[in-house]
């Protein structure tokens, strides 16, 4: 059977959608999601295969205004992910206007000369009649080859979204094999649920300062799996709030993230974790990197 893919990088500012997309079009949970910005830190790849194509949608870090060495690891991922793909899907709040952060990125996408799709995201959140403003608004600034409303929550024109992607696959063979879902090591997934936990359990800028190591992951002749964790942040009083009082605080982001981690590995999973301190490490290019943060 001849075969085709398609790579396809999903961009846009922070907080816009690309996890959630990304996750409903593989149909699992690949990329973590929170209502905070610049959730994701990594190139991830979201695989889905139907019949004779593959589709490999690269989910990227939030386009933003760096502040740390960290966010300059992150804008950098967005860039050279939007350099060589097959399409690009620019995805946007249904906003009639175009911010600061669309406009650089609209930039960089044209240099590139990809083929480019707008996907207005959030559909469900307004009337149907505000679409043609943001349609038009967006029009003025690039010759997109599809503009598609769609709703990464509900679904809602994903399934044409994924129609226009077709068009761009080229003959190939299968990149990945037909069943698997994410290029990521279980271990990345794992340290990334974590801190997917903490996003959503701890306020302000405390998760943002945290990375994840996983320092034992084994499975056992019955199929469990043993992962020990370390959390870093970056202050004293940081770790004080993550592990909380009697340790309550660890222990919910723990409990979380194991039935997560279980859901992923089809398994039981004993999950240990620890906290501990590391001075402005986003700061640091050897501690960005040695947390896994390598362009």
């Amino acid at each position: 059977m001849a075969t085709k893919t398609a790579m396809i990088t999903i961009a846009g500012r922070p907080n816009v959608g690309k996890s959630t997309l990304t996750n409903y079009l593989v149909g699992e949970k690949v990329a973590i999601v929170s209502n905070k910005p610049q959730t994701t830190r990594n190139r991830i790849c979201g695989i889905v295969t139907k019949e004779d194509t593959q589709y490999i949608f690269v989910d990227t870090p939030g386009f933003h205004k760096p502040r740390t060495k960290l966010g300059d690891y992150m804008v950098n991922v967005t860039r050279e992910s939007i350099a060589s793909v097959d399409l690009t899907i620019l995805l946007v709040e249904p906003i009639a206007s175009v911010g600061a952060q669309e406009k650089a990125l609209i930039e960089q996408l044209q240099v590139g000369k990809c083929p480019v799709v707008l996907a207005i995201n959030k559909i469900d959140t307004v009337e149907k009649e505000c679409l043609l403003e943001v349609i038009a608004a967006y029009s003025k600034e690039m010759d997109f080859v599809a503009i598609i409303p769609v709703s990464a929550k509900s679904g809602d024109g994903v399934d044409a979204l994924l129609k226009e992607c077709e068009k761009f696959a080229v003959d190939s063979p299968f990149l990945f094999p037909e069943d698997i879902t994410t290029d990521q090591p279980e271990r990345q997934v794992m340290a990334e649920i974590i801190r997917e936990k903490m996003l959503w359990t701890l306020d302000r800028e405390i998760p943002h300062g945290t990375a994840v190591e996983i320092t034992k992951f084994s499975e056992r002749d019955n199929g469990i799996i043993d992962i020990d964790a370390t959390i870093y942040c970056e202050k004293n009083s940081h770790k004080g709030i993550i592990i909380g009082k009697n340790g309550d605080m660890l222990k919910k982001i723990s409990s979380m993230a194991r039935n997560d981690c279980e859901k992923f590995m089809g398994t039981k999973v004993y999950l240990t974790t620890w906290v501990k301190v590391k001075e402005n490490w986003r700061d640091s290019d050897f501690l960005v990197r040695n947390f896994g943060y390598r362009e």
